[in-house]
């Protein structure tokens, strides 16, 4: 049972669902699977825009004629992570959204010879991390398509914050299971959660079923 205070945000939308089932898919190419982690990308983009503050502004039309409007002013201020490497699909979703967006790259990588059952508390490798300094107008979303043992995104959140505090932290991903959610709830309880769904769980290898395999060799081939 997840806790009622997580801040989750289900894409339940029949649309996002279709895409979700085309990726879990194991006949779908590379091709294809790269396009729905895209559109995914996208429609969280949006999403998460419908939450953002804005300020209201008057423009002129083509006819000359005055028309009101809005401007949404968080939206200036977001920086983007990419968790190599299957995040870089929905990460090209959300700049087709967020199209001024600073961006971040990291590899991270978790050992296999970690905490396996129960805990799945598994060490994080980070051979490569290079992000912007972070302002307290800003608004982090770091990308993790899939939220298994919660041990990659709260190693990344780590790092992250020590290069300085977000006006928000969101982290956008496709799905999830409850131990990952759980434990990024418990580090950093106020942080916005969007994906589309929460799976039944972890196998004994630590990944999410019914899952979609691999997102990282599906993305890469």
């Amino acid at each position: 049972m997840l806790s009622s205070q997580m801040k989750l945000h289900r894409l339940d939308d029949h649309y996002s669902r279709e895409l979700l089932t085309n990726i879990r898919d194991r006949e779908t190419g590379r091709e294809e699977f790269r396009w729905g982690l895209k559109r995914l990308g996208m429609l969280t983009g949006i999403r998460i825009a419908a939450t953002m503050g804005y300020s209201d502004v008057e423009v002129e039309t083509p006819l000359g004629v005055k028309a009101r409007g809005i401007s949404l002013t968080e939206a200036r201020s977001v920086v983007i992570i990419n968790i190599l490497r299957a995040a870089t699909p929905l990460v090209e979703g959300l700049l087709e959204v967020f199209t001024d967006a600073r961006i971040g790259i990291v590899n991270a990588k978790r050992v296999e010879t970690g905490n396996l059952f129960p805990e799945f508390d598994f060490k994080i490798d980070v051979p490569y991390f290079n992000a912007p300094k972070l302002t307290r107008s800003d608004t982090l979303i770091v990308a993790d398509p899939m939220i298994a043992s919660g041990s990659t995104s709260v190693a990344v959140l780590d790092m992250l914050l020590k290069n300085g505090r977000p006006k928000r932290i969101i982290i956008a991903s496709v799905i999830a299971a409850p131990i990952g959610l759980e434990r990024v709830h418990a580090h950093y309880p106020d942080a916005d959660i969007y994906t589309v769904a929460v799976d039944e769980g972890l196998n004994e290898h630590g990944y999410i079923v019914p899952g979609l395999g691999d997102a990282g060799d599906r993305v890469s081939g």
